[in-house]
C-alpha cells in the first residue's frame, strides 16, 4: 500500500444486490488509475463497505508463511473491526488510512485468484439465522474480528492465515446476511487463536518447570 492520491472510481452499478466475489471484480476492472485507495472502495460500495474491505484486507493475510505484509494489512482491519464493535452503521477512516493505495493490477490479481475461492464459498452462502445480523449481534462479530486482527497484527508464526480466513468466512457472511457463516469464521479464527494461546502458555509451563 502507498498514499498517491488516484482519480476518482466510477460509481457501483447496485451494490446491494451484487456478490461479493461480483463487487471485487467490479472495483478491479473499473479502477482508472494504476493504484486505487481505501477512501475510493469506501466510497463507492457504501453500507457494504464494512464486509468488502474487510474482505480485501483479509486475502493476502491468509496467504501462509508470508510475514511483513499480514502486519501492515491487519492494521487497518482492526480499525474497521472496531468500527462495528462500536455499532457504526457507515465505514469511516481517517484522511491518511483513506489515501493508503493499493496497486490496481495487485487488486485485479486478487480478484482472480480470489474469485473461484469466493464463487465456490457464495454457493453456500445466502441470507438465514437473521436474528445474528441484529446490531447486538454484530457488535458481538465485531469483538471477534478485532480479537482475529491483533492476533493476525502479531508477527510470529501461525498467528496469520487461519484467522484471516476465518475474517474471510465472516465477512462473505456479513455481505450475504448468513448468519451460519458468520458463526462458522467467528468459529475458524477463535478456536485456532484459542489452540495457539493454549499451545503457548502449555509451553511456557513446561520450560519454566525445568528453571
Amino acid at each position: 500500500m502507498s498514499s498517491a492520491a488516484p482519480s476518482q472510481l466510477p460509481a457501483a452499478e447496485p451494490a446491494h444486490a451484487a456478490r461479493a466475489s461480483d463487487l471485487l471484480e467490479r472495483l478491479a476492472a473499473a479502477a482508472p488509475d494504476e493504484r486505487v485507495s481505501l477512501g475510493q472502495i469506501v466510497d463507492v460500495l457504501g453500507e457494504r463497505a464494512f464486509g468488502l474491505v474487510l474482505l480485501i484486507l483479509a486475502l493476502p493475510c491468509a496467504i501462509p508463511f508470508l510475514y511483513g505484509v499480514p502486519q501492515v494489512f491487519s492494521l487497518p482491519m482492526v480499525f474497521v473491526a472496531t468500527q462495528i464493535l462500536i455499532g457504526r452503521q457507515t465505514l469511516w477512516l481517517p484522511d491518511p488510512m483513506r489515501a493508503r493505495t493499493i496497486r490496481r493490477d495487485d487488486l485485479r490479481a486478487l480478484a482472480a485468484r480470489g474469485g473461484p475461492w469466493l464463487r465456490r464459498l457464495e454457493l453456500l452462502a445466502r441470507p438465514r439465522l437473521s436474528a445474528l445480523s441484529s446490531r447486538v449481534a454484530e457488535k458481538l462479530f465485531g469483538l471477534a474480528m478485532v480479537i482475529a486482527s491483533l492476533s493476525i497484527l502479531t508477527p510470529l508464526p501461525l498467528t496469520n492465515t487461519v484467522p484471516a480466513i476465518g475474517v474471510a468466512v465472516l465477512s462473505i457472511g456479513m455481505i450475504e446476511k448468513d448468519g451460519l457463516l458468520m458463526l462458522a469464521g467467528t468459529a475458524i479464527a477463535l478456536v485456532w487463536i484459542g489452540f495457539l494461546a493454549l499451545a503457548g502458555t502449555t509451553v511456557i509451563a513446561f520450560l519454566f518447570s525445568f528453571l
